[in-house]
């Protein structure tokens, strides 16, 4: 596979975000995008953790349910979750029904109700600066960076779950923190954030 696909419509799209429907609008439209808000970045968190081990369309095709099952990630609504939210998430066929994954989406609602500057402020804090260019495959992209190893070492001292530095990394490709879309890529470099 090459790094780089035309699609049907003609676009040149990293190849992953050329392989079904679904990623092409992902890619095209949220994937490498300067995303703010704590509830938002929660969200993201939050299904990167639940994609850990699994293809991340899989995850993109349940996200509708998943964010009604954790009440579109409010994190004051999901930090007040109790043992019967658990049990109520454990059935939910609709989403991944992993009892870790979904008592860490709850632990950190609540260690994210305890950042004084909000959990969006800490994440960006981890932003590195951005590249002189684009990465010209796929190759030049790394798994992890110095930064995503801080940002999920910081993360874990604040008692956060399921977020090491490869999760953390993937969160700032998906967040716009990083831009790793490939050269030649029909999608433009995002503005400064």
């Amino acid at each position: 596979m090459t790094d780089l696909l035309i699609g049907a419509d003609g676009l040149a799209r990293c190849a992953w975000g050329a392989s079904t429907p679904d990623y092409a609008v992902y890619h095209d439209t949220e994937w490498g995008r300067p995303l703010h808000g704590d509830d938002a970045l929660y969200e993201r968190m939050t299904l990167e953790a639940f994609q850990s081990g699994l293809s991340w369309l899989t995850i993109l095709r349940k996200r509708p349910a998943f964010r009604l099952a954790f009440d579109e990630f409010r994190i004051p609504t999901v930090a007040e979750y109790g043992d019967g939210d658990v049990t109520r998430l454990l059935a939910d066929a609709g989403i991944v029904r992993n009892r870790a994954k979904i008592e860490a989406a709850i632990a950190n609602a609540r260690a994210a109700l305890e950042l004084p500057d909000g959990l969006s402020a800490l994440l960006w804090s981890f932003a590195p600066p951005p590249r002189p260019s684009r990465p010209a495959s796929f190759a030049g992209v790394p798994p992890i960076t110095p930064e995503s190893t801080a940002m999920a070492k910081a993360l874990k001292k604040r008692g956060f779950r399921f977020v090491g530095p490869t999760t953390a990394y993937a969160l700032m490709q998906a967040t716009g923190m990083v831009d790793d879309h490939i050269v030649g890529c029909h999608v433009p470099p995002a503005t400064a954030s």
